[in-house]
């Protein structure tokens, strides 16, 4: 019973060892394993040769174990090595003498790994109290080390290190910071999350950034934790062309959503203003009865501050708050919309500055008429700054819309449709839809007043899918379709302002009204005509096209000169896709009349695979006034990244106007990513300008060390050979 006890105490006792410095392993029974098990006396016990000591999957090997129960301590004869159960080493160390509970004792020649990332080898690390290890002459880094490549990549070297196991944080005394072996900072006094630890108050990885208007200028992220939920960045961004930010950045988490408050206060010479800046406020929530919140809120002091400091290049900000539901049968949303332009050539008092939209739809089933029935009932209003009641009589900037036109719209639809299926496959669906208005415009002194519109349609569309399967497995579906629909005329006369941009797509070919928003209605009796082909392959590759085309009655619809949808007769529709089993993928559509001279042509292709990522497009369209288009747009873009091998990764950006024969942007970038660390260097340049921001040239560099709680993925190791 003597020497059982004896061996249950000291198997407890190496195994409580790997509490200090890791998570405690689960209580299951204890293993001692020895070559020799000798007892000295009535309290001494020897375990010699190979010793392990196996719980939880944890692996404790040495050459010599002694416990002494009248001291109640342990000496550990190495090479002494912890290992957990994938056979990664924890702890290394030439000899240990501790107490039984492992608070209290010394390592020799020890080396600790915390979280499979950081390595903190010391000449002897003392056990403190159950939670500090102190170390003296220690070399901590996350690089792999070679034989023949024995200086790590880089490397903290210090005096003294303590690691508060408890609050998970690494203290350095005297620390000297080296890259290659090159010494090239020294800090008295340096504190450091572990790598285990995933918030914690401090200083972030900085972050180089020159452009060619602001010069070369480095931010210095600070982080603050307010508790498990909350926390603040304060970001200084100070550049050698006399400019000063600083950027915040808030979160908080609470127990039904989260918020983000994020903005900058800038002081610089680029414009008259001497102060700028630049909010931003966005959140969701989940309320009640399965309704959702969410908020987007923006604005900038000027039109080109957020380009100027790489924020952002949108050219206008919308302003969202939303409270949405969405259900199997049923979607509600009630939405408010701000807009700020930061273009040059808009005026903000003639937009609308705030919209507002009260959406309610239902779907459900007609009992015995059989089919799917839908209802909507939708409010909309808009309200413009400007109290003029007449356009801008300046023709660069009227637009055909009175400057202070502020509009209100009640609307109600009904829709219905019913499929049958004949024993021969062919499709016949019965749909319709009928539609009332109410309006109310206001400062406008040609539209003021109300307004009431009705308007129905019904049609019948035929669909024949037909289906071949091959002996190589490939399946072919041909499905061509024939949509007839008659439609009443709208006479009210209402201006156009939602539905300017209209686009013909497959995806709206045998729509019922292709305008996407209320203004404006299609009215004409049509047919509408269209062959889809696609074949799948078992192999993993797919492809298939659509062509259509639409014939009307009458030309009673508004549709612009670039649409492809005006005149009696639409453009041809034809619209490809193929996808390949190795990511790649290409889809195509064109808008072409019979004599094959384009309205719009719209290219993308996409990869993605173990060495290449890239997502590129080309667009083609005619200048089109009502769609805002005064000058034809001939475009190409594209994003890629190539892998060069598993550490180092190339980018390339850019963007190419083929009507003004310049680029628009371009980008170039590298990030080499170790088991040790991830530096990011990138090259742009936006070649655009205006009356409120020039060309500009920006050059970044950022340098994250994997092990102190970065938060960034390590990538492969080093070989050794």
């Amino acid at each position: 019973m003597r020497i059982r006890r004896l061996v249950a105490s000291l198997a407890v006792s190496l195994l409580c060892s790997t509490a200090p410095l890791l998570a405690q392993a689960p209580d299951d029974r204890a293993t001692l394993i020895s070559d020799r098990l000798e007892i000295e006396g009535n309290n001494r016990l020897v375990a010699s040769g190979k010793v392990e000591v196996l719980q939880g999957g944890y692996r404790l090997s040495a050459t010599r174990v002694i416990y002494d129960k009248s001291t109640d301590r342990l000496l550990i004869e190495g090479p002494l090595s912890l290992t957990d159960a994938d056979g990664s080493v924890l702890i290394l160390a030439s000899q240990a003498e501790l107490s039984a509970d492992m608070n209290e004792g010394i390592l020799q020649s020890a080396r600790v790994v915390l979280d499979r990332q950081l390595q903190l080898a010391a000449g002897n690390i003392a056990r403190i109290g159950g939670r500090y290890s102190a170390m003296s002459n220690v070399v901590a880094s996350s690089c792999k080390v070679c034989a023949s490549h024995p200086t790590p990549l880089w490397e903290i070297r210090a005096k003294r290190v303590i690691h508060d196991a408890e609050e998970r944080m690494i203290f350095f005394e005297n620390a000297q910071f080296r890259v290659a072996g090159m010494p090239v900072a020294y800090i008295p006094r340096l504190r450091l999350p572990d790598s285990t630890r995933e918030r914690a108050t401090g200083f972030l990885a900085p972050r180089l950034r020159t452009t060619s208007s602001l010069g070369s200028g480095l931010k210095l992220p600070y982080f603050i934790a307010l508790g498990e939920s909350r926390d603040v960045t304060l970001t200084p961004y100070v550049t050698t062309r006399d400019s000063q930010t600083l950027e915040l950045r808030y979160r908080q988490a609470f127990r039904t959503g989260a918020i983000q408050l994020e903005g900058s206060v800038t002081k610089d010479k680029l414009t008259e203003d001497a102060t700028r800046g630049w909010v931003r406020a966005r959140g969701g929530f989940q309320l009640p009865e399965d309704f959702r919140l969410t908020f987007d809120i923006q604005a900038t002091s000027d039109n080109a501050y957020l380009l100027d400091y790489g924020y952002s290049d949108t050219d206008r900000l919308d302003s969202r708050a939303e409270i949405s539901r969405v259900r199997r049968n049923g979607f509600f949303s009630a939405r408010m919309v701000s807009f700020q332009s930061l273009r040059d050539d808009e005026d903000n008092d003639t937009l609308p500055a705030l919209a507002t939209d009260l959406t309610f739809h239902r779907r459900f089933s007609l009992g015995p008429i059989g089919g799917l029935g839908g209802f909507r009932l939708q409010w909309h209003s808009h309200y413009r700054t400007s109290s003029n009641p007449f356009d801008s009589s300046d023709p660069a900037k009227a637009d055909g819309i009175a400057d202070g036109r502020d509009v209100s719209r009640l609307s109600a639809r009904f829709d219905w449709r019913r499929s049958f299926v004949s024993d021969q496959g062919l499709v016949a669906t019965i749909l319709g839809e009928s539609q009332i208005d109410a309006y109310r415009l206001r400062q406008d002194a040609v539209f003021a007043g109300r307004y009431t519109r009705a308007h129905a349609a019904a049609g019948l569309e035929l669909r024949w899918p037909l289906v071949k399967a091959t002996a190589s497995g490939a399946t072919h579906v041909i499905e061509p379709v024939i949509q007839l629909i008659g439609a009443t005329r709208d006479r009210s006369g209402l201006p156009n302002e939602d539905s300017v941009l209209v686009e013909f797509d497959e995806g709206n070919i045998y729509a019922l009204d292709r305008f996407p928003g209320a203004d404006a209605i299609e009215q004409s009796s049509r047919a509408n005509v269209g062959l889809t082909w696609t074949r799948y392959d078992p192999a993993g590759w797919n492809a298939g096209f659509t062509l259509g085309k639409v014939f009307r009655r009458n030309d009673s619809d508004s549709f612009s000169p670039g649409s492809g949808l005006g005149g009696l007769n639409s453009d041809w529709l034809l619209a490809a896709t193929v996808g390949l089993p190795n990511g790649l993928s290409a889809t195509g559509r064109t808008v072409f009349d019979n004599d094959l001279e384009l309205s719009k042509a719209e290219l993308r292709l996409s990869a993605a695979n173990e060495t290449v990522t890239l997502s590129s497009s080309a667009l083609w369209a005619v200048a089109d006034i009502e769609e805002n288009r005064p000058d034809p747009t001939r475009e190409l873009t594209f994003d890629a990244v190539w892998r060069v091998n598993p550490a180092l990764a190339a980018k390339a950006e850019g963007r190419y106007d083929f009507n003004q024969s310049r680029g628009t942007i371009a980008g170039l970038g590298l990030e080499f990513r170790n088991e040790c660390v991830v530096v990011d260097v990138s090259l742009s340049r936006r070649f655009t300008s205006s009356d409120s921001v020039t060309p500009t040239t920006s050059f970044g560099l950022s340098v994250d060390l994997i092990g102190f709680g970065s938060g960034q993925k390590a990538g492969p190791s080093r070989r050794c050979y």
